[in-house]
């Protein structure tokens, strides 16, 4: 095995101050009220409002209750993966020596031991920590839709039905915002997993994460597809 990096050098401080930096900042800049308004998510929005609209209308309505049933199985799906990825990277911790060697193996890679092995791993930590949190508040979001939605009236009663529907769709959107979150968690997650090989590989992880995530939620073919 090749010599031992020192614990913690300068370009791991840059690197890591950029990772936040850009997550931070791309976060805060992609849900900012002016810019969100030309995502992928603001679109779909439209969408939800149209289908409650729609669900106000019929009266047998099994066909949302459906829809919802499947939207709830696809976040428990993210949210039980993530509890593993917790597990795996808690064990990790237990196997520094042997895993080390696999990522010393790596062309271009910084060996890592010590302190700056639980750096990384807990920065992993942390970040699916945040995803779980996000995941299990869309699903309960998307719970409460299935409430809110069995207790709409029928249509014919004297109620005002735009506002049933507005909030109907606000509930729906707000949980599709979170579990985008949970999957932007896993984006980064992909990426901080770079720094195991090297501080520039993970500053240039980083910055093709941003770039993926940006042009999926503001310039991809779905979204134009959706828009028109």
């Amino acid at each position: 095995m090749s010599t031992v990096a020192s614990p913690f050098q300068w370009d791991d401080g840059i690197a890591l101050g950029f990772f936040l930096l850009s997550w931070i900042a791309y976060a805060g800049l992609s849900d900012h009220p002016r810019r969100q308004q030309d995502s992928l998510l603001a679109v779909t929005n439209r969408y939800r409002l149209k289908w409650m609209q729609e669900m106000l209308k019929r009266d047998n309505r099994m066909m949302d209750a459906t829809m919802v049933g499947n939207l709830l199985r696809s976040i428990t799906f993210f949210a039980n993966t993530t509890i593993f990825i917790l597990l795996g990277l808690m064990g990790m911790l237990g196997y520094q020596d042997r895993l080390a060697n696999i990522f010393a193996a790596i062309p271009f890679s910084r060996p890592t031991e010590g302190f700056m092995w639980e750096v990384k791993i807990f920065l992993l930590i942390f970040i699916f920590i945040h995803a779980f949190f996000k995941y299990t508040w869309s699903l309960r979001q998307y719970n409460y839709a299935c409430i809110y939605i069995a207790s709409c009236p029928q249509r014919g009663e004297s109620v005002d039905y735009d506002s049933i529907a507005q909030r109907g769709a606000w509930l729906v959107g707000n949980a599709a915002k979170h579990f985008n979150h949970g999957l932007r968690s896993y984006y980064f997650g992909l990426g901080a997993l770079a720094w195991f090989i090297h501080p520039m590989i993970f500053i240039a992880a980083t910055g093709w994460v941003v770039f993926i995530t940006h042009r999926r939620e503001f310039r991809s073919g779905t979204l134009k597809n959706l828009a028109e």
